[in-house]
């Protein structure tokens, strides 16, 4: 009879856990879950479930990669300054914001630095110009960005950052550029908005959907200037982004309305309908990249519900289960 080390040269290995070295097609026993499992590739992305968060909350400020996120702010119906720390599997406590508030910017590296970046209290009715920073501790507040608004995006890390778009008095495309120390009006968005999302850096951002019909609206940024693109296959204000820079996204959630789960991904040229969440919602919060995102909070109902992003081509663990 055939074994799994007469096919294959070497015997199943033992780990505590998951074998982060396993190449594709390896198989191992898991001594920690007590189960075999092995390294596949996914084919298509997909979302999986992720830990509720302790505060359930919509229009939050998010932070951070899929493993090493952060969420503060929002609302319940009341502002809230909450933040909350994730390790990739659980949900935190840690200190509050010093000024509760909802439909805010939120950018950084990782659960440890990040900023907020203006939005409203008051129940939504009093748009701020204040910026919070976090030092994996607690927050300070810093040099606040020159126009007050709220339901705008933000992008970057804590020292490089860029605000854009929102709702001032109307909705609005002004754009600042933040050297870790000051910020700076820059060239605005070609269009107005408020509700929409982003992904990217200080100098390479994408800005998408919003509340300006048709709601599909894509736009560039290059570091000095905006430039129209090709637009979201579904239009829709209130969803989240994802990426690194103008050249790799993701969007998902929102509202048109009806309320929405699509997912869409960005290549650089166009956009392409994947993988739905698993709950249609907006006013969503995220973190990541468009291969490792993380969807967490939205309405409605309110939710803490938190939904993990894997792209096409990235390693899976699956366990061998029998029937």
């Amino acid at each position: 009879m055939s074994t799994y080390k007469k096919e294959v040269g070497t015997a199943v290995q033992n780990f505590a856990g998951d074998y982060t070295g396993a190449v594709e097609g390896q198989l191992w026993y898991n001594s920690t879950a007590g189960s075999f499992q092995f390294r596949s590739v996914s084919a298509t992305g997909s979302w999986a479930t992720g830990g509720t968060m302790n505060t359930a909350r919509y229009a939050s400020g998010g932070a951070g990669t899929q493993t090493s996120a952060l969420v503060f702010g929002g609302s319940t119906g009341s502002d809230l300054a909450n933040t909350e720390s994730y390790d990739g599997t659980s949900w935190t406590e840690v200190n509050d914001l010093n000024s509760g508030r909802q439909s805010l910017g939120g950018l950084g590296a990782n659960n440890t630095s990040a900023l907020a970046v203006s939005g409203a209290d008051t129940g939504g009715a009093n748009n701020l110009a204040n910026v919070e920073s976090w030092n994996g501790t607690s927050w300070t507040e810093i040099t606040d960005v020159n126009s007050a608004r709220r339901i705008l995006f933000a992008t970057g890390i804590q020292t490089a950052a860029l605000a854009f778009g929102g709702f001032t008095t109307a909705p609005t495309g002004l754009t600042e550029s933040w050297n870790g120390t000051s910020w700076t009006e820059v060239n605005d968005l070609n269009n107005s908005r408020y509700g929409l999302a982003g992904a990217g850096s200080q100098t390479s951002t994408l800005a998408f959907g919003g509340n300006i019909s048709p709601k599909a609206y894509t736009e560039s940024w290059n570091g000095t200037s905006w430039t129209e693109v090709n637009d979201l296959n579904t239009g829709r204000q209130g969803l989240g982004g994802a990426g690194t820079d103008n050249t790799s996204a993701l969007g998902f959630g929102g509202t048109t309305p009806p309320l929405r789960a699509n997912t869409e991904e960005w290549n650089g040229s166009s956009w392409t309908e994947v993988a739905d969440l698993s709950l249609a919602r907006f006013q969503i919060a995220e973190a990541g990249t468009a291969a490792a995102a993380l969807a967490f909070g939205g309405e409605p109902p309110t939710t803490g519900s938190t939904e993990e992003w894997t792209g096409a081509g990235a390693p899976v663990t699956e366990t061998i289960t029998t029937s």
